[in-house]
């Protein structure tokens, strides 16, 4: 499954308002119904005991029946998931702080794909038909990167965002699959490049750091809809940039290994490193990997990198290494047991991937056959940096 996200059209914007108000209105009626049957009996209701309370409205709010349906199973989905009696309101005052973006729903047998024709030399434009209330029509305009007559269209959900521009995100179900490469590669994460792989590839966040100035300036002047518009500008910057990285990985590689660090280690009020954290996207990162190597047939492994830039990756020795805060600022040093010469971001992926090698030592031929054969890449991996370096190391010595 996938979701293609396809920009909605700035006409339909006044029609697509007074739709999310109908849904918006079965939400809450929903949500204060199955609270108070819980209060009343102690059980809680599920989607179809609701769309037994919900039939027949679509006619007078202007839905389709199924809408209503795929909202009261969103309801129960979300009630289930977050474990509460109750969720939070949704709400339509244009003036309210905590304003509901749009949501409109649809299932499969009520989306109609119509057309997907050119529009300039490159540019594609799709026109969807959603089911409504009879009686009434909604003719979506797309502007259309992906080009839907190539897909088989599952779901759709029309969304706002914080600049109220409108979005269609459908779900696909067959779609042309990225293939992975032969390769195998390590990735440290970090603050000063947000990613280095042992092949020397760094992803560096830094085009995000040119808003910066606007943005105050736009924050002192409590300008909203500049701000809005900045961190937008922001946002996409940052994932263009992963994405770009994570699809490049997949291309190359059959074996990914990452770090398992998280980004709530380092965002405490106490400590300076939060904005540096966010400003890297590693939580980002290890999701677009995560569903990008399931669909491309791609291994990805999590590891544990604990005093990983401590260790060096030859003789295990830890006394010569850099330590703590103060050793951040070291990005190179030499062992004083082995003399061997380390880069910090570089000795990390070594230096994880030597446990999986261990454990392939370890085991008896029997043994061996039986495994994947992601083990035996690993420390084909860690020999080849082991001699890579020394060899290095020794031409500096010289």
């Amino acid at each position: 499954m996938k979701t293609l996200k396809l920009r909605i059209k700035d006409k339909h914007a006044t029609q697509l308002n007074r739709l999310s108000s109908s849904v918006n209105f079965v939400w809450n009626y929903v949500n204060d119904l199955g609270y108070k049957y819980l209060q009343r009996t102690g059980k809680f209701f599920s989607a179809y005991d609701l769309n037994e309370y919900t039939k027949g409205s679509g006619e007078l709010l202007g839905l389709h029946s199924q809408t209503i349906q795929a909202i009261n199973e969103t309801h129960t989905k979300s009630r289930k998931q977050f474990k509460k009696a109750k969720l939070n309101w949704r709400t339509n005052n244009p003036n309210s702080k905590r304003k509901s973006l749009g949501w409109l729903p649809f299932k499969k047998s009520a989306i109609k794909h119509l057309a997907t024709r050119q529009s300039g030399k490159k540019a594609l434009k799709s026109t969807l038909q959603p089911s409504l209330a009879k009686g009434q029509k909604l003719i979506l305009d797309l502007w259309d990167s992906y080009n839907l007559s190539l897909y088989q269209i599952n779901t759709l959900e029309i969304v706002q965002d914080s600049r109220h521009r409108w979005y269609a995100c459908i779900t696909v179900k067959d779609y042309p699959k990225t293939q992975c490469g032969a390769g195998s590669v390590g990735i440290d994460l970090g603050l000063k490049d947000s990613a280095t792989t042992s092949n020397g590839d760094k992803l560096q966040i830094k085009q995000t750091l040119k808003y910066a100035k606007a943005l105050a300036i736009a924050q002192r002047a409590k300008n909203k809809q500049r701000v809005k518009a900045i961190h937008a500008k922001i946002k996409n910057t940052r994932l263009d940039l992963i994405h770009k990285f994570t699809t490049g990985l997949i291309k190359q590689n059959a074996l990914i290994v990452v770090g398992d660090v998280k980004s709530n280690q380092f965002n405490s009020k106490k400590g300076k490193l939060a904005k540096s954290v966010y400003d890297a996207g590693w939580f980002e990162l290890k999701r677009q990997l995560d569903y990008k190597c399931k669909y491309a047939g791609c291994q990805l492994e999590i590891v544990n990198e604990s005093y990983t830039t401590q260790t060096c990756s030859c003789c295990g020795d830890m006394s010569s290494s850099p330590k703590g805060r103060a050793g951040l600022r070291i990005r190179e040093w030499t062992c004083a047991k082995c003399s061997t010469w380390h880069d910090s971001d570089l000795m990390p992926l070594r230096t994880f991937l030597r446990p999986s090698l261990t454990v392939w030592e370890q085991e008896s031929p029997n043994d061996r056959a039986g495994r994947k054969s992601s083990v035996s890449i690993l420390g084909q991996i860690y020999w080849l940096f082991v001699r890579h370096w020394r060899s290095f190391s020794s031409v500096i010595s010289q």
